[in-house]
C-alpha cells in the first residue's frame, strides 16, 4: 500500500512539472489536424512546440495578386477559440521579419488586415481554416467597401485598370505615391 501511495506522490509530481495544455493550444492542434491547403498556401511553425504562433503563405496562382508570396505571422492567444486569433501581413526574410508593405485596399501599411471574420463577425464555431480561406479570398477579390488603405480602395472603386497596374507595380518592388513597397513576385 505504501508503495502505490509513493508511486502516485511521484505521478503528481511529474503532472505538475509538466507544462498544462490550455483549451488553446488543444483547439489550435485540431484546426490544424482538420486544414486541408491547397498548394497555394503554406504554414511556417519557427518553433515546432509552440502551435500559437506561426505564419501562412499565401501565393495567390490566379487574379491581379498572381506571381506573389504573401506572409501572414498568426498569434493566438489562450482565449481562442473565443477570440480571433491575431493576424499581421510579415515578410520573414533571413532571421528578423520585416513589414511588408502591399498595395491592396484590405490591408494598411503596417500589415493590419481588415477580415470581417477576424472582428465582429467572428465566432468561436470558425476556425483557422475559416481565417486562411478568408485572407486567400481578400487576394482574388479585395473589398474596396471595407477599407484599411482608404487610397487603394478608391483607386479600385474609380479606376480598376489603374488599380491592377498599382499592384503589378508595387509587386515588383515599385514606388506608388511616394510609398516604396517590398517586391513580393515569385518568379
Amino acid at each position: 500500500m505504501i508503495k502505490i501511495w509513493s508511486m502516485k506522490k511521484n505521478e503528481d509530481a511529474a503532472a505538475k512539472r509538466k507544462p498544462k495544455t490550455s483549451a488553446a493550444q488543444i483547439r489550435v492542434q485540431k484546426d490544424l489536424t482538420e486544414l486541408d491547403l491547397p498548394p497555394t498556401m503554406k504554414t511556417h511553425f519557427p518553433d515546432p512546440a509552440d502551435l500559437l504562433n506561426f505564419t501562412l503563405t499565401i501565393t495567390p496562382d490566379e487574379g491581379m495578386y498572381k506571381g506573389g508570396a504573401f506572409t501572414f505571422s498568426f498569434v493566438i492567444n489562450t482565449n481562442y477559440p473565443h477570440e480571433p486569433p491575431k493576424v499581421k501581413c510579415t515578410q520573414t526574410h533571413l532571421l528578423h521579419a520585416l513589414d511588408r508593405k502591399i498595395y491592396h485596399p484590405n490591408v494598411d501599411l503596417e500589415g493590419n488586415v481588415c477580415l470581417n471574420i477576424l472582428r465582429e463577425d467572428w465566432k468561436p464555431v470558425l476556425n483557422l481554416n475559416s481565417v486562411m480561406v478568408g485572407l486567400q479570398y481578400l487576394f482574388l477579390e479585395p473589398n474596396a467597401d471595407d477599407p484599411l488603405n482608404k487610397e487603394a480602395a478608391e483607386e479600385l472603386r474609380k479606376n480598376r485598370d489603374q488599380f491592377v497596374y498599382n499592384v503589378r507595380q508595387s509587386m515588383r518592388g515599385g514606388n506608388i505615391k511616394g510609398v516604396q513597397y517590398n517586391k513580393v513576385t515569385v518568379q
